[in-house]
């Protein structure tokens, strides 16, 4: 259920339902589990939802539950349910290629791309953003990057960003 509407439905069709089977006993009819048409317009109506939501929801509640992932059988045979033969996203074909050029990227693409750089552009970025501290914080600041070259932090940071934009540049040319 995403909408207010199917939520309130949800929760509400099972006992709504219940109420159906108490009257048609009352009035000695012979009744499905399923609603009627004329029910289904009642619950539609009542919760403020289209007759097709009602049927559907009804279809979801009346569905029997699916054991995905059985136990064992007492004699040690492996017991195989429908997750068995579900496939795992990680293995989809798509899925390992983007990844290996993910990962090929990331390494052999970073690599080139900083290449690219002249060297006090080359420090810069691997400072500010390839060097980790031990304590997981980011490498050196503006400031500190500043007084090492003598230049003011904001001059740091210009130079950053053209770094960063011929990194792209090169990147994108690799892959």
């Amino acid at each position: 259920a995403t909408t207010k509407a199917q939520r309130k439905l949800f929760f509400n069709l099972r006992s709504m339902k219940q109420g159906f089977k108490v009257e048609d006993a009352e009035a000695d009819i012979t009744h499905r589990d399923a609603l009627t048409e004329a029910q289904i317009d009642v619950v539609a109506r009542e919760l403020k939802v289209k007759p097709e939501e009602v049927r559907e929801m009804e279809k979801r509640l009346a569905g029997s539950e699916v054991l995905l992932d059985p136990a064992p059988h007492d004699d040690g045979e492996q017991a195989f349910g429908p997750i068995a033969y579900l496939s795992d996203a990680n293995y989809e074909p798509t899925a390992m290629i983007e990844s290996a050029q993910r990962d090929v990227l990331a390494t052999e693409g970073i690599a080139t791309a900083l290449k690219s750089l002249d060297e006090r552009s080359r420090r810069i970025v691997t400072e500010r953003w390839l060097n980790v501290n031990d304590d997981g914080s980011g490498g050196m600041t503006l400031h500190e990057l500043a007084a090492e070259y003598g230049v003011s932090a904001e001059r740091i940071r210009q130079i950053e960003v053209a770094a960063m934009k011929k990194m792209r540049a090169a990147l994108a040319e690799y892959a």
